[in-house]
């Protein structure tokens, strides 16, 4: 890794805060705000989570709602891709598939347009955190259902303490910023 990658993944570590406390006693939320207000931050983090996937034609991003919309649709642009949200239960007009899954506080649910994914398609998909890797493992489920390829899965943060990798070990999985 060159000096230059590493300080500047150095510096989005140090912009990502925790707040004790959120949602609940005891956790700690890892909150991007800070990252996100900071464009030349914001820039690299998107130009590193497209970069791992240049060398593959990719036809489709598909970003999770919410804060998963604010890096895919940028990696999308940056690879020539199209952008295709997965959003939560009722926010999608159009036929759907939905998928139900467990969180890491509770459960919920996961909507894709059907016509969003044509069979065959190669698809990454982007979040923001990846932590249990419950959603991620539903938004697969989805692409999959479709007749999409999933090539890899790209991720801002990842809480390595909570394993979500080794659910997700059938696929690439690249992330710019760990937490032990």
């Amino acid at each position: 890794m060159s000096a230059d990658r590493e300080t500047n993944l150095n510096h989005l570590k140090l912009l990502v805060r925790d707040v004790p406390d959120f949602p609940k006693k005891g956790i700690i939320f890892k909150d991007i705000t800070p990252l996100l207000k900071d464009g030349p931050a914001l820039r690299f983090a998107c130009e590193e989570l497209a970069e791992i996937f240049k060398p593959v034609k990719i036809d489709q991003i598909v970003g999770i709602e919410s804060r998963g919309f604010i890096f895919s649709p940028i990696v999308a642009y940056l690879l020539g891709a199209g952008f295709i949200p997965v959003r939560k239960k009722g926010k999608l007009p159009a036929a759907k598939e939905a998928v139900s899954y467990n969180l890491e506080y509770g459960e919920d649910s996961l909507e894709i347009h059907q016509d969003a994914i044509n069979r065959g398609t190669k698809v990454v998909i982007v979040d923001d955190l990846l932590a249990t890797g419950g959603t991620a493992q539903a938004v697969i489920h989805l692409v999959e259902r479709l007749g999409g390829t999933v090539v890899g899965l790209a991720f801002l943060v990842e809480l390595v303490f909570l394993k979500g990798r080794e659910r997700l070990k059938d696929y690439k999985v690249h992330s710019l910023i760990q937490y032990g």
